[in-house]
């Protein structure tokens, strides 16, 4: 089972140690040291009560096989330890070390993750995998009806939609086409374009991405869709990944990731790797949003930088809270009347 968004991950086992390989991916190794003669009677109590073996029996396998197994391959790992802690589970003063050591790492991590998206782009130009839909008069009032609080949550849908449309047609204009030769109802040979790829796919960061589903299935004929939930954890600020459906054989798709609002990038990176874990190409994976902080964007094409990143606009800041400043509020909670 992939797992996305965890924090701290416990590797346990009694050869947890053996592989040299593993041992340089561990940041701090725990060996938990129990008495032989504990051992040996949690043994007996195991087998004989579970297993419906005899003590006769299990005392030979113990010190034929289990006993010389242990001298030769497990109990020489102590040394790659980094903490020892005899009588496991009841030593709580090891116990809260480590406990006290984990917390410090998560913190000193956090910060200098955080520190260095924040400050990765200032002066730096947004990339060249960006592209921002044309500044017309007509898609400046649409921002201006959908960035006013004052609007109602009608107004706030048509315009949004009309604005998810125009986006949708300025991200189809980045796929790869070929050209090909049709014949007129006059009889005439037209010169033209196709898609010369199967298959969209259109994938929705729930819950807020879902409302540009309508209109990419406008434009785009017999699409298939997935949708993926990430939320934001409360307590540790760092997205979860809490739902995924896909569709099959999705590796040689375009996808079209779509999220109302990027800030951070937090959530739309951790979409992308999971795209990626499904053998979906990085190059053929478009990001679709209405509006993204530069923030974001920059985060994104930091971590990925053959993504291609599509939007209506760009707003320089985000405040404390990771809001795009100006912005344009909850877009999720705006549009569904939840605000």
């Amino acid at each position: 089972k992939t797992v996305y968004g965890a924090n701290v991950i416990v590797f346990e086992g009694i050869l947890a140690f053996a592989n040299k390989e593993l041992l340089k991916l561990l940041d701090m190794k725990v060996f938990v040291d129990t008495d032989s003669d504990i051992r040996l009677v949690r043994r007996l109590q195991r087998d004989i009560m579970e297993r419906g073996r005899d003590i006769v029996g299990v005392i030979k396998q113990y010190n034929k096989f289990v006993k010389p197994a242990f001298e030769q391959y497990i109990e020489p790992t102590v040394q790659v330890a980094d903490i020892v802690v005899p009588r496991g589970g009841e030593n709580f003063v090891a116990l809260d070390l480590i406990v006290q050591h984990v917390h410090s790492q998560l913190e000193k991590r956090e910060i200098t993750v955080r520190a260095a998206l924040a400050s990765a782009h200032q002066g730096q130009p947004l990339p060249k995998t960006l592209s921002v839909l044309e500044n017309t008069p007509q898609v400046r009032g649409m921002h201006t009806i959908i960035r006013n609080k004052d609007t109602t949550r009608d107004e706030f849908i048509f315009y949004s939609k009309r604005l998810m449309r125009l986006l949708i047609e300025h991200a189809l204009s980045f796929l790869p086409l070929k050209s090909v030769t049709v014949e007129t109802p006059q009889g005439t040979m037209y010169e033209g374009k196709r898609f010369h790829r199967q298959r969209i796919t259109g994938v929705s960061i729930l819950r807020a991405g879902e409302t540009m589903e309508q209109a990419l299935t406008a434009v785009c004929k017999d699409i298939r869709l997935g949708k993926i939930l990430i939320q934001t954890n409360h307590d540790t600020g760092e997205p979860e990944l809490h739902y995924l459906r896909l569709p099959k054989e999705i590796s040689e798709d375009y996808v079209i990731l779509m999220d109302s609002t990027v800030s951070t990038g937090a959530a739309a990176m951790m979409a992308v790797r999971v795209l990626l874990d499904h053998d979906v190409q990085e190059d053929r994976i478009f990001l679709l949003s209405l509006l993204m902080a530069e923030m974001g964007v920059h985060s994104v094409a930091y971590a990925f930088p053959r993504v291609r990143i599509i939007t209506t606009a760009v707003d320089k800041r985000i405040n404390e809270e990771f809001h795009i400043i100006p912005g344009i509020g909850n877009f999720g909670d705006r549009y569904f009347g939840t605000d």
